[in-house]
């Protein structure tokens, strides 16, 4: 059982490595400070846990639901977070190396502070998250839905949205954020009003 082996990790002072979770469910567990390598998890569901300051190294979580629970401050290294949902859930300051997102739910997540560095985002829904302040390094962005999320004080220079859906995005009244963003023909129009310019159609 997952609690089990965390509750030994826990009381030997030690970490999970090489260990596959399927269909655990868990609720109002502290995870804080613990360290994960090679560790998968298929389909479990995580109720109100703190992983806050834990790390993830090598590890996946597939088909997995940890809603509104608090990854703040973590450390993540060659990992994989798959077809999962993350509604509402607490990532920020957290860091991000060489992982993957693929086909996920993360409305109303709080990325703020945080930074990706040769990170992989494809087919998530990010819709109105928050990605205030943070920082990108070599990100490859596919078909992700960013509609109403929040990129106050968050450089995008030399990211390609031309993929995603911006509408609605919120920046900063000089929109520095936007310098230096790849984008296409249509999402030109978006930008366009967002800067107050009025498209007449001839």
């Amino acid at each position: 059982m997952l609690e089990d082996k965390i509750s030994f990790a826990a009381e030997n002072d030690c970490y999970l490595s090489e260990e596959y979770f399927e269909n655990e469910s868990i609720k109002n567990v502290d995870i804080e400070h613990f360290e994960f390598k090679d560790v998968q998890f298929l389909k479990c569901q995580f109720d109100s846990c703190d992983f806050s300051k834990s790390s993830f190294y090598k590890s996946i979580f597939d088909k997995c639901d940890f809603s509104n629970c608090n990854f703040k401050d973590t450390y993540w290294d060659n990992s994989n977070l798959i077809d999962c949902k993350g509604m509402g859930t607490y990532f920020n300051q957290s860091h991000f190396k060489s992982t993957n997102f693929s086909n996920d739910y993360f409305r109303y997540a709080n990325f703020t502070k945080s930074n990706f560095i040769n990170c992989t985002l494809k087919d998530c829904n990010l819709t109105e998250t928050f990605f205030s302040e943070i920082k990108f390094k070599t990100i490859d962005l596919k078909n992700i839905n960013f509609t109403g999320t929040d990129f106050f004080k968050a450089s995008l220079k030399g990211l390609d949205l031309s993929s995603c859906i911006i509408d609605g995005i919120i920046v900063s009244d000089t929109f520095t954020e936007l310098k230096g963003a790849k984008i296409n023909y249509l999402q030109a129009v978006i930008v366009a009003r967002l800067l107050g310019l009025k498209i007449i159609d001839e």
